[in-house]
């Protein structure tokens, strides 16, 4: 698998991809012109300036440190490791609801309140445990989402009808399985990140017209969003909605 280049080279890609320049970015994301400049050309990012670009970009914040190699902060991160065993199954039953209901359990998910963090002892991400490569981003983008190497297996199949095995996807983050233009576009579903701006990222080239994304895939991958900043108790709430009747 093609190496990735630094972020620099990431970052460029990415503004030119929003056809946006430095005096673009600097003038939107309200970021000081020399201070962009100088990551251009190769200074490591800070967090308030990643955090700044990432709308411009069109991207996460949390995604936007992945991509930079920079660690996540607590306060971004998923905020419990614990309830990413339940996002794989609120996935399989949220994909066969009415739109309607999809939008009432991301509006729930989204009124439950900000509990504290069960874990303060940061642990490393699984992306963390690979060498820097196009995988590692696309995996530790996934762990954005609370998904474990079984959760990550579960959710494509539900999301995109493909299923590989945990040990499959590892390989993906380690570089040792090749990024294809149909899992890349695969990931793109399940991040809810366009397959042109994956495609930006890796390196990896994807045919013009990839095929419609199915709608309750994106639904769905915008609550699998919703609910990585949940507890395990909060998950479950949005669970047991999901399993309820839908109600006229």
């Amino acid at each position: 698998m093609t190496g990735l280049p630094g972020f620099d080279v990431l970052l460029a890609r990415l503004a030119s991809h929003r056809q946006l320049d430095i005096a673009d970015l600097s003038r939107s994301a309200a970021i000081p012109e020399p201070e962009l400049r100088a990551v251009f050309e190769g200074a490591v990012p800070s967090p308030s300036l990643l955090r700044r670009l990432a709308p411009m970009l069109q991207l996460h914040a949390a995604d936007l440190f992945v991509i930079a190699d920079v660690p996540v902060p607590d306060e971004l991160a998923p905020l419990d490791t614990r309830a990413g065993m339940l996002v794989a199954g609120l996935v399989k039953d949220a994909v066969v609801l009415p739109p309607e209901h999809v939008r009432r359990l991301r509006r729930l998910a989204c009124s439950l309140p900000q509990e504290n963090r069960t874990e303060p002892v940061r642990t490393p991400r699984m992306h963390e445990r690979f060498e820097r490569g196009p995988g590692r981003v696309l995996i530790g983008m996934a762990g954005n989402r609370n998904l474990s190497w079984t959760g990550i297996a579960q959710t494509f199949l539900c999301l995109t009808g493909r299923y590989w095995a945990a040990s499959t996807y590892a390989a993906v983050g380690s570089g040792r399985k090749e990024l294809t233009p149909d899992l890349l576009t695969d990931f793109s579903t399940v991040l809810s990140v366009p397959v042109g701006t994956l495609s930006v990222l890796t390196g990896v080239d994807v045919p013009d017209g990839p095929p419609p994304r199915n709608p309750a895939a994106v639904d769905v991958a915008e609550l699998l969003w919703d609910v990585r900043r949940l507890t395990i108790d909060q998950v479950r709430q949005v669970g047991d909605m999901a399993q309820a009747p839908p109600r006229d």
